[in-house]
């Protein structure tokens, strides 16, 4: 398959449980536009299983085609689809990444939130047991917010990494089978298929030395929130976040008059925020560590309350753009609710001046 930047699918090959989506199971020599439920609509994402296949569009919409003897359409029975249909059992979420295995499908939210299906021989899809499912199950329930997911149509393995960087494995390993969610000490999903997929399979290019050396975006990334290092503490709703004062004059404006106006360099005073939650405050730091912001939307509003105070156009924009991406049926009352006191809160400084 292939996904045009326009957003329409391509499709050609083998098609012998109707994966190329023609309605037929005749082979396809050449591309062939997917149409059918797909006509005029945008597709983002695109997956293929050993002979599934699966689409995402912009809305978040879940469609699948093709071979579906273990459920890995997830449409709630076993049958063959000749063209795409709709994931119904996920209607309520808005998903924004697909992945598939040989014969299970992994979807993740924009909340976070993963959900698996299909073939379970070897644990892949993560529920504890071998059962397979024709539905999509909300998985990983008790870990944090999962950002990014992995699977491989060769193998019957599966992947996750979640907000804090953790990244966790399970189905077939090396030969055994691994239920549930296994937290590996790697840093990157694709480094599980190099090591426990059966074949092993590398999606980048691997050292086999071992290198110590890091970027310096890498070194600030790893220096964010170390006690090892840093000459200042914030407290937070009774929590600490270790910084270093350099950067954050550096990256910052605000900080940058404050510590002029009155900071003793040689202080290690605590410094206690009221104002902001302690995620909130979190993230604005590590946001001048990394220059990137990973937050669900209603904590985004929290973080564009602090740009604004702070003076932090960038960061504004990235906190508009998480809250606009993370609009949904279900949050969509709480963010108006809080942008509207967001707002109010604005006019009231504005009179005030």
């Amino acid at each position: 398959m292939a996904l045009a930047a326009d957003g329409e699918v391509f499709a050609w090959g083998y098609n012998n449980c109707g994966q190329v989506g023609s309605g037929s199971t005749a082979n396809q020599p050449t591309p062939r536009k997917v149409k059918n439920c797909l006509h005029i609509k945008k597709v983002v994402g695109i997956a293929c299983g050993q002979t599934s296949s699966m689409a995402v569009l912009d809305n978040g919409e879940v469609y699948g085609w093709g071979y579906n003897g273990n459920g890995q359409l997830g449409l709630g029975n076993n049958g063959n689809q000749l063209t795409p249909v709709r994931v119904a059992a996920l209607h309520s979420v808005c998903v924004n990444q697909i992945v598939c295995g040989y014969a299970h499908t992994l979807a993740l939210t924009d909340e976070g939130l993963l959900y698996a299906w299909g073939a379970n021989t070897y644990g892949q899809l993560g529920t504890g047991n071998k059962n397979n499912l024709l539905s999509p199950a909300h998985i990983m329930v008790e870990k944090e917010r999962v950002v990014e997911i992995a699977a491989c149509h060769s193998a019957h393995t599966s992947a996750a990494k979640t907000q804090s960087g953790h990244v966790y494995m399970w189905g077939q390993c090396r030969g055994q089978s691994v239920t549930l969610p296994h937290l590996t000490h790697f840093s990157c999903t694709d480094d599980v298929f190099a090591c426990f997929a059966t074949p092993a399979v590398s999606w980048r290019l691997l050292s086999v030395e071992h290198e110590d050396f890091l970027t310096v975006t890498e070194s600030l990334k790893q220096a964010f929130d170390s006690p090892e290092t840093a000459d200042l503490k914030f407290q937070i709703d009774g929590k600490y976040i270790h910084v270093h004062k350099a950067i954050l004059k550096i990256r910052c404006e605000h900080f940058r008059s404050m510590f002029h106006s009155y900071w003793n360099e040689d202080s290690e005073e605590v410094l206690e925020i009221d104002q902001f939650s302690y995620p909130v405050y979190r993230a604005f730091l590590q946001y001048l560590y990394t220059d990137t912001v990973d937050l669900p939307p209603e904590d985004a509003i929290g973080l564009l309350d602090l740009a604004t105070s702070y003076c932090e156009n960038r960061l504004k924009k990235l906190c508009q753009h998480i809250i606009k991406r993370g609009i949904t049926v279900e949050n969509a009352f709480s963010l108006f609710s809080a942008a509207v006191r967001y707002d109010a809160q604005q006019e009231d400084e504005e009179m005030l001046q």
